[in-house]
């Protein structure tokens, strides 16, 4: 039995509504062997596919179905479902024909190594092989676990691997015939795998990522970051692209062994796969949109289709609220959906990446302007806190605030951030006071000292610190920006000796503050600073040594923070309503203030899809929406005429869609195209192979001026011309 895509239009955000159906955006899988023809599918039944390397596309629905992976080779087209059944097509069709893969488990990931080989695997050890172009399947998972498997690869007939969950990795060199247990090092679940000609590689949760160089032994990549890694693609071992996260995108090339070439792009939701036609055309898709992405420099720079649009907007997330200075924001160490922020003297936590929120400990003993406040990574019973008393003081906890301890009584800063964890090693913490010292706790801030020496060898003190930072790997390199308000000068220090002595790197005589500053775990060098009431971003790229203005803002700055998982993307805030993002280092920044209120105090970018502001009385997080539009729509009617027929479009006059109806008793190739007055082609509305039916055709003419159009319908034998008439 064969089944019709049902294309429906195509007008989408995160979520489609047509009447009372609801259909899911969102992708798993994406690929093309040519660049040219690319398909995509997810959940839903839903099916994106370019017949012109991703310059057009059309959406067809089977709603019944729920694909996981798709696989192209020459003219054939492959899709797996999680009702056990795998689909085939053909590049010149929309017909879907389904075969059973002898189980009713999801089958999570086929591919074929020519036009009659493939494999495929699924949930409960489910691994399947096929020698007649997918059209049967046999069972090869002899010795195989009963995991869930989620991807398979093989380089040619022989060679070949299986990974699924609990870190199980099996290879073979017999085509399926036996396999021998990978030894990963990992639990984590394994998400996809690449069998190269030169090497293999696999990834999964956690940042896990694991290469095999030839014939070397596996190595497991720090990849330093927390966040799913999803999928793989690439010509080679060495031109590999990894995507995942919130839709960070990394790879290898030029000997990199720890894919730190980050690509630069403008997906800010989970990417889930990747596919390269050569080492130059690749794309990309998330789970949470239609917004296909596209390389044509070998991930140098990716770009969304010119159908696709992008609204920010900043939306409250209530249930934490009071006063507040500073990024009081924490994550918690080992749990990705879970945060902390203090307001007034009470901390609250998220356990759904700040969707809602719920208070936790008992209230700080005095004062209700917090600044700075950490949760320990190495014991998350331990916080520490700087709130404005009288006098000012750090308190901290050992039993998740149940109970509180004054460790520092002195003054500090009233708009700034006077307290510090060392990143590299969290037993450190640092303390800056108003007017001189510079105060260290070795012991995970149960008491600090004064290591402060010199500014520059004169003995002076710092006037009012407003932020501190350390160097990512290097404890010894500390930042600390001091300024007071009004003064008209703002400074940033730095100290190479743990905080001893320090030398001035810059002075900005046109403000007073330099309130937040952030760096990388990715680049040392790299450090991103903001000022008040300036309105400039500063950027080092050697290790603050010196800095140089990046981008000038129409208002202050405040807050700030470096992607977790991804150095190319900045997120800046104001002491205001006002904030600004960048996708690429901070080459061109785009303002993202909707939806804010009230004044900024941090910024916090766990992942590319996790962005919160700590503002106001409230906590906002951005939503970033991708709505995709084409041209065209189509609708398969059921039935099979007896004639062909081209009928007159409806609504004629019409403004800016209409539908067109056309009949074909014939199977085989089907061009309708759009022209005007002068003959010339505005719009190629289908060319390609369709089975005998009768279809419906939704032409969207808002990129067109008023005036009378003609459509064509050619087929092998027919041809019929209409009039329309198109009234802006």
């Amino acid at each position: 039995m064969k089944k019709l895509f049902s294309l429906m239009s195509l007008v989408t955000a995160f979520t489609l509504f047509i009447g009372n159906t609801t259909f899911a955006d969102g992708l798993n899988s994406i690929h093309t062997h040519d660049g040219n023809y690319v398909i995509a599918a997810g959940d839903a039944g839903n099916i994106f596919r370019s017949v012109n390397g991703g310059s057009t596309w059309a959406k067809y629905t089977e709603l019944s179905i729920n694909f996981k992976s798709v696989f192209t080779l020459g003219t054939n087209v492959w899709l797996s479902a999680d009702n056990g059944t795998i689909y085939k097509s053909s590049v010149n069709s929309v017909t879907l024909t389904p075969y059973l893969s002898g189980v009713v488990t999801s089958v999570n990931s086929v591919s074929f190594i020519d036009a009659s080989n493939g494999f495929a695997c699924g949930d409960n050890g489910v691994v399947v092989k096929s020698v007649n172009g997918g059209t049967s399947w046999t069972p090869v998972n002899t010795g195989l676990p009963t995991t869930n498997f989620n991807s398979v690869s093989f380089k040619d007939a022989s060679n070949g691997i299986v990974v699924g969950n609990s870190g199980i990795a099996y290879t073979t060199i017999n085509g399926g015939s036996s396999w021998t247990l990978e030894t990963t090092g990992t639990t984590r679940n394994l998400k996809d795998a690449k069998y190269y000609s030169d090497g293999i590689a696999i990834v999964g949760e956690w940042g896990t990522l694991l290469v095999k160089y030839g014939a070397a032994p596996w190595s497991a990549v720090a990849t330093k970051i927390n966040s799913d890694i999803r999928a793989i693609a690439g010509t080679s071992i060495n031109e590999t692209h990894i995507c995942g996260g919130g839709g960070f995108i990394r790879n290898n090339k030029s000997s990199n062994t720890g894919f730190l070439n980050f690509e630069k792009n403008p997906m800010l939701a989970n990417l889930v796969d990747i596919t390269f036609a050569n080492s130059n055309t690749g794309f990309a898709v998330s789970s949470l949109n239609n917004a296909i992405i596209k390389t044509v420099n070998g991930g140098d720079s990716w770009e969304l289709p010119a159908s696709v649009s992008v609204a920010y907007n900043w939306v409250s997330k209530p249930g934490a609220s009071g006063n507040f200075l500073g990024n009081n924001m924490s994550l918690h160490p080992t749990d990705r959906n879970q945060i902390f922020i203090v307001f007034g003297n009470q901390v609250y936590k998220s356990k759904d990446k700040g969707e809602t929120w719920s208070t936790v400990g008992n209230v700080i003993p005095s004062g209700s302007t917090p600044h700075s406040f950490f949760v320990s990574p190495l014991d998350t019973n331990i916080w520490l806190v700087a709130i404005q008393s009288s006098p000012d003081k750090v308190y901290r906890t050992t039993n998740y605030g149940q109970t509180w301890t004054t460790v520092i009584s002195m003054a500090f800063s009233n708009y700034g951030q006077p307290l510090e964890m060392d990143q590299n090693n969290p037993h450190n913490f640092y303390f800056a006071p108003d007017n001189g010292g510079f105060y260290k706790s070795t012991d995970d801030g149960a008491t600090f000292t004064n290591i402060f020496s010199s500014i520059s060898g004169t003995g002076g003190e710092f006037r009012s610190p407003c932020d501190l930072l350390v160097q990512w790997n290097n404890s010894n390199t500390i930042f600390l920006a001091d300024g007071v308000t009004s003064s008209g000068l703002a400074k940033l220090f730095k100290s190479v000796d743990g905080g001893m002595n320090w030398t001035s790197v810059h002075t900005n005589a046109s403000s007073s503050e330099v309130p937040s500053m952030s760096n990388t775990v990715f680049d040392d060098k790299l450090i991103f600073a903001t000022e008040w009431p300036g309105n400039n971003i500063y950027k080092s790229v050697n290790s603050g040594n010196s800095f140089v203005t990046n981008n000038s803002n129409s208002f202050s700055g405040w807050g700030s923070d470096i992607c977790r998982e991804d150095p190319t993307l900045i997120v800046t805030g104001s002491w205001g309503a006002s904030a600004t993002i960048s996708l690429n280092g901070g080459s061109n920044w785009t303002t993202i203030s909707s939806g804010l209120s009230g004044h900024g105090g941090g910024i916090l970018v766990p992942d590319r899809g996790y962005i919160i502001a700590h503002q106001g009385n409230n906590v906002y997080k951005l939503n970033v929406q991708y709505t995709v539009i084409t041209s065209v729509s189509e609708n398969v009617i059921t039935g099979t005429p007896n004639e062909f027929n081209l009928s007159q479009n409806y609504p004629n006059p019409f403004n800016p869609t209409t539908n067109i109806k056309f009949d074909i008793p014939n199977s085989g190739n089907v061009s309708l195209k759009v022209y005007n007055e002068l003959g010339k082609e505005v719009n190629n509305l289908i060319n390609s192979y369709r089975s005998a039916g009768k279809y419906e055709i939704n032409f969207d003419a808002t990129n067109l001026s008023s005036g009378i159009y003609f459509y064509k319908l050619e087929t092998g034998d027919f041809t019929a011309t209409k009039k329309m008439l198109l009234i802006k």
